[in-house]
């Protein structure tokens, strides 16, 4: 491969690309560019209280930018088939790391959910990291049902049963959520029977009751977002001070760095409630221009599905559409109160490697598939050689 097409702007095959995969281009490069801007105001206050450095946590989400930006660059250059070929090893690798967080003294705990694991100090986060891989294995199995034996359709349902119980279990509910609507509705893309849908259904609504039931914060979570005012210096502390931060927006924002909420008042101001911010600074006006760009990508990327001739491609694009758009609306929901509280980070906005490194690889599939899907690019699996170049000349030259 070219090293030049590891960095984004060096990259000259983007001009051969087709249409659709050029526009997801530069919506992922736009949305990634106002994210940090966001990241930027809202993560300033914290890391200077913190770390004596405002820009303590900005910094460090430029590096894992830089490494992101690789990973992507390198999913849209590579023939999609080898990706596939290679997913099931990185689901299974990162399955074992999500039970090895439940391990006493291998899991770092945060807000009493060991969700991490301390490699040096770099923080891994493996729930968040498999959900590309997720998509990726999912797409293969269900665009390939008919096709493959009942054996091998049990024992993935069965890994994606481990996956989804392994980060409930540390826990991590809405993780767990998105996970299994992400692979839900995969399969009802796929054209899988109702009968099997709605049997899934009913057992993943029953598993999230059971984990509300028992955690004990989960539950008073919901309570609180029925009716955040009722304790609002309590647990409805997070979605009060969020609503505060949404409404002061009012129609053109307060303008950029001038939140008031990011001052202590609003928690986890950089990942979590990232939008209160965001809605504060730039209001209604600014908070619709970010709605339309996540209707503008989930609707390029519903014409690149509609446009594969590939079955599994068609998947992995309404895989990766699913979980982009459905997490994003999620953390909105939680952020205007219209959804219980929960710790989804927004793609490409809210400070985090691990979020990052899943959201530009996903981005980076989607774009693929595109490329793949396009009729204007014929992309090679292999550059043809000099002397395959001279065959082909020398046997069109016999022929005529």
């Amino acid at each position: 491969m070219n090293l030049s097409r590891l960095i984004p702007i060096f990259d000259s095959s983007v001009s051969n690309w087709g249409l659709e995969a050029r526009l997801l281009r530069w919506l992922t490069l736009i949305w990634l560019f106002v994210g940090l801007i966001i990241l930027f105001s809202a993560s300033y206050p914290v890391a200077d209280a913190r770390h004596d450095d405002g820009l303590y946590y900005f910094k460090r989400q430029l590096l894992w930018v830089f490494v992101s930006l690789i990973g992507f660059n390198i999913i849209v250059n590579l023939p999609l088939q080898k990706i596939l070929g290679l997913s099931h090893w990185f689901l299974l690798l990162f399955l074992a790391l999500i039970f090895t967080t439940l391990i006493p003294g291998l899991g770092k705990k945060a807000f009493d959910a060991a969700r991490w694991i301390a490699i040096g100090p770099v923080p891994i986060q493996p729930s968040e990291l498999i959900k590309p891989f997720l998509v990726l294995q999912s797409a293969r199995l269900f665009g390939q049902w008919e096709r493959i034996s009942s054996r091998v359709r049990l024992a993935w349902l069965g890994i994606f049963g481990l996956v989804l119980l392994g980060i409930i279990a540390q826990p991590n509910l809405s993780t767990t959520a998105l996970c299994g609507m992400t692979i839900w509705l995969i399969a009802l893309a796929a054209g899988l029977p109702y009968k099997y849908l709605g049997g899934t259904a009913i057992g993943g609504v029953m598993l999230a009751i059971l984990s509300i039931s028992i955690k004990e914060y989960q539950r008073r979570r919901v309570m609180s977002f029925l009716n955040p005012w009722a304790d609002a210096t309590g647990d409805g502390y997070q979605l009060v001070q969020s609503l505060l931060a949404v409404g002061s927006g009012r129609t053109w924002g307060a303008g950029f760095g001038l939140s008031q909420q990011k001052l202590f008042y609003l928690p986890i101001q950089d990942t979590d409630f990232i939008f209160a911010v965001f809605a504060e600074e730039f209001g209604f006006v600014g908070s619709m221009v970010l709605l339309a760009l996540l209707a503008i990508f989930g609707t390029l990327g519903l014409i690149v599905a509609l446009k594969a001739k590939n079955p599994v491609h068609r998947l992995v694009a309404i895989g990766v559409m699913v979980l982009m758009i459905g997490q994003s609306l999620l953390h909105v929901g939680v952020a205007t109160g219209s959804l219980p509280t929960t710790g989804l980070p927004l793609p490409m906005f809210s400070y985090g490697g691990n979020s990052m490194i899943a959201s530009l690889i996903s981005a980076g599939l989607l774009i693929r598939v595109a490329r793949e899907s396009s009729e204007a690019e014929v992309v090679p699996l292999r550059k043809p050689s000099p002397e395959n170049g001279r065959r082909r000349r020398a046997f069109q030259k016999n022929r005529n």
